[in-house]
């Protein structure tokens, strides 16, 4: 039975108070080809052990990284979570880990906080990080908003690099796009964006390493930007990476965010992710999101407080610096989990270990035939040219078990010269029998 909560008059009232006169009229900002004009065909109710039944045979077609050689990154990354950190965010302390709207009395989840923002800031290179965000995707747009407000300008320049998925969130964001350029997508990693750069510019946004797996000169960009009062912003969507590269914040960067999913949590077909956000100390107060502090309570015993908070939830809208209504805390408790067990020794051998596996695998593919490797500099993910359709060959390599990485063409349509690309990722769960296993099906299938 469909639950139905409103009148036909509070309806009525509902759309006269917003200044519109129907329900088709609110939503037509939604194309007409995307919106549902009939009732979906699904059974009015059963059982609740039918349910069950039939969800669980749903979900066994799945496939999953597990279930073979896999090689799909771009954006998020199959890594190995250590069963602690599973059997830690069960714990009953834990179980609500979400907004406390009461904070001091959530003095646990704001300790956790309060931690997991001192391992972003550490791991960015930056003075102030925040109590997470959304995703990477989303961090990357609140990013730009950010740099408007510091710089009251409107130019942001998008660096050809940045995944596809988190330029189509920012022209998203941005609804007018007044004042975005996006460069094209530029698989050798070459195409330079310093002489877009003008004192029009609020910031430039760069990914590295990048869709592509190119890994980018942090300083000259940031040199660029700042000559002409701009800001730097940094992506990162494997955040492993910064166990063995510079981090960003000491290369320049003004703004830094990344997706934190490569460390706690699992790929789980789409999500749930945590979203991470750095800045310098003097940029704080337009950082969007949450901030929690120490301190010491009248007795002078340590404590935790929301220290800042302007965002929607807790301040007039229109002085907000966001209206993102949550953050990612399960997520971030995984994380912080996560990266307590590596510590910085821990971290640093996993990146050498992915960078090593990385290296091995583009090494055996250089070797077959109809395969170039268009990358000089790569940490764990790489683009592969084939002599034929990569859309046909990564289906092909799929039908034998082998999940053969990313075929560009799948986020980029359109472009004939992407058609032939393929990003693959290798990590520290790559092993020399899927690398093998991988290596003589795209000979056969190249041959």
């Amino acid at each position: 039975m469909r639950y139905l909560p409103h009148s036909d008059a509070d309806r009525a009232h509902m759309l006269a108070t917003v200044g519109v006169n129907s329900s088709d009229e609110l939503f037509d900002v939604v194309p007409a080809d995307l919106r549902l004009r009939k009732a979906l065909d699904l059974p009015d109710h059963a059982p609740e052990y039918g349910v069950e039944a039939h969800m669980k045979a749903l979900a066994s077609k799945n496939h999953t990284g597990a279930d073979g050689p896999f090689f799909i990154g771009a954006g998020a990354y199959r890594h190995h979570v250590p069963a602690s950190v599973d059997h830690l965010i069960q714990r009953s302390e834990w179980l609500t880990a979400y907004t406390p709207y009461q904070p001091e009395i959530s003095q646990g989840t704001l300790q956790m906080l309060f931690e997991f923002q001192t391992q972003v800031a550490n791991l960015m290179g930056m003075e102030v990080a925040n109590a997470s965000m959304y995703d990477g995707s989303t961090a990357a747009a609140e990013a730009i908003l950010m740099a408007r407000r510091v710089t009251r300008r409107k130019k942001i320049i998008v660096s050809g690099g940045l995944h596809p998925q988190y330029r189509d969130v920012i022209k998203t964001y941005l609804s007018d796009e007044e004042g975005l350029v996006c460069r094209p997508s530029n698989a050798q990693g070459t195409a330079s964006i310093i002489d877009q750069v003008d004192e029009t510019t609020a910031a430039i946004l760069v990914q590295t390493p990048d869709f592509y797996g190119h890994l980018h000169d942090l300083e000259a960009l940031a040199e660029a930007a700042h000559a002409k009062g701009a800001l730097l912003i940094v992506v990162v969507t494997e955040i492993v990476a910064l166990g063995l590269i510079e981090a960003p914040g000491a290369c320049g960067a003004d703004i830094v965010v990344a997706e934190g999913q490569s460390l706690g949590n699992p790929l789980g077909f789409g999500g749930p992710y945590v979203g991470l956000m750095a800045t310098r100390q003097k940029f704080v107060r337009q950082m969007p999101g949450r901030l929690c502090g120490q301190t010491v309570d009248a007795d002078g015993t340590r404590g935790f407080v929301l220290t800042l908070s302007t965002r929607e939830q807790h301040i007039r809208r229109e002085k907000a610096t966001s209206n993102i209504c949550t953050n990612a805390g399960l997520c971030a408790l995984a994380f912080t989990i996560h990266l307590s067990l590596l510590g910085e020794i821990g971290l640093t051998k996993l990146a050498k270990i992915n960078h090593a596996n990385a290296c091995k695998l583009a090494i055996a593919l250089d070797k077959v035939s109809g395969v170039e490797v268009l990358n000089k500099t790569f940490f764990n993910e790489f683009t592969i040219q084939l002599n034929k359709n990569a859309g046909q060959t990564i289906q092909a390599l799929a039908d034998r078990g082998i999940m053969g990485g990313l075929p560009v063409s799948r986020l980029e349509p359109g472009r004939d010269d992407l058609s032939n690309l393929i990003v693959l990722a290798a990590t520290e769960l790559t092993s020399e029998q899927d690398i093998e296993a991988l290596t003589t099906a795209l000979t056969e299938e190249l041959s």
